[in-house]
């Protein structure tokens, strides 16, 4: 989808919103290595923005796209370049509020669209998107000045699209700059990556990320913020979109689930399994989804480390030892990687998630024989 002004749909009205987010926390050594290139005249025309999804590279891309188009790291008539050490741009400035609103003729945002016959968006940015931006980048400047692509996913476009986007990369126009943000910049293709210099950020730290929640969430519990800290695994994007879908209490279900295994209780399950099923339970059964498929995968880290990983809910720990003690490790990666499967499947073929879900806890209690 290319974004030309504010879908509430796809964009949800929130303050915070990358584009509109006036504040950037933990990546103060990516800001002042972007300011020295653009002030030592050696930004490139493509920029890679890569790392974890929920730390904050989307927001970085749109605050370096403001600074650039408010003029950033240009010389006054009567002096030498303002030293700065970041991106800021005060929130009054007419460029600030253009971006935000998405108005400004020099800025282009692509991202994946809206599939309306599924109701949710798309699993890929399809080559019609990428097309575009040949003709946007080829416009004269409205302001005399930059014309930016901001690509949100790009590691997301099918391959059509990135066959389309490399031919743009091999001639880019003069004062063009794509900043092409990606959640796992190696699937994006190889000679894609190597016309662009690449910025990896790296996932908050637990002090940051609890911060952040405080400032979204003043009156949460601290036990509960020290939970969704831990769940992040360094994403406040991941921490606050928990929160919202109920996560914190259906990880506590989760846990209380698979401590009882081999045994199940059943009741509790398709009570479980019901309340994922219903039509307006999408986020929730994802989340859940999400949480399973994570949790399993810090059980076959840990315990290929040899260590308990330690515990957000009382008895975790016990719990991954009994899982060491029921089967070997590969064992359990085989359990893993059959449930993420199981779950592409299900999502992908529309099935019915409430099997889905029975389903994967028989596949959990499998291996206690």
């Amino acid at each position: 989808m290319v974004s030309g002004r504010m879908n509430d749909t796809e964009d949800h009205v929130d303050a915070l919103a990358p584009r509109r987010n006036p504040g950037l926390v933990g990546h103060a050594a990516a800001e002042r290595m972007l300011v020295d290139t653009q002030r030592t005249g050696r930004l490139p025309h493509a920029i890679i923005i890569g790392g974890p999804r929920g730390i904050g590279k989307a927001t970085l891309a749109f605050r370096f796209a403001r600074w650039l188009l408010a003029g950033g790291g240009q010389a006054s008539l009567f002096g030498d370049m303002p030293v700065v050490q970041d991106l800021h741009l005060d929130p009054g400035n007419p460029v600030y509020r253009r971006v935000a609103a998405s108005g400004h003729a020099d800025l282009m945002t692509v991202e994946r669209g809206w599939d309306k016959a599924r109701k949710r968006l798309r699993g890929e940015i399809v080559v019609e998107d990428i097309r575009e931006i040949s003709h946007f980048l080829h416009l004269t400047s409205a302001e005399g000045g930059w014309r930016i692509v901001v690509i949100d996913g790009a590691d997301e476009m099918n391959r059509n699209g990135a066959n389309a986007l490399l031919k743009i990369l091999e001639e880019p126009p003069h004062g063009a700059l794509l900043l092409l943000v990606c959640h796992a910049p190696g699937r994006l293709l190889p000679t894609i990556r190597s016309r662009c210099r690449r910025l990896i950020l790296q996932p908050l730290a637990q002090d940051e990320v609890r911060s952040l929640i405080l400032a979204h969430e003043p009156a949460m519990a601290e036990v509960d913020v020290v939970a969704l800290a831990e769940l992040s695994g360094g994403s406040i994007g991941r921490a606050l979109d928990l929160y919202s879908a109920g996560g914190l209490e259906l990880y506590r279900v989760l846990i209380g689930l698979l401590t009882q295994l081999p045994r199940m209780d059943v009741p509790a399950l398709h009570q479980l399994a019901d309340r994922l099923a219903k039509t307006d339970a999408h986020d929730a059964y994802h989340t859940f989804v999400d949480l399973l498929l994570n949790w399993l995968e810090h059980v076959v880290t840990t315990l290929a480390a040899g260590d308990d990983g330690g515990e957000i809910v009382p008895g975790e720990a016990a719990l991954r030892r009994r899982l060491a003690e029921t089967a070997r490790l590969d064992r359990w990666v085989d359990v893993w990687d059959n449930l993420r499967d199981g779950f592409a499947r299900a999502d992908d073929l529309i099935l019915d998630r409430k099997q889905a879900v029975i389903e994967a806890f028989m596949a959990l209690a499998a291996p206690f024989g």
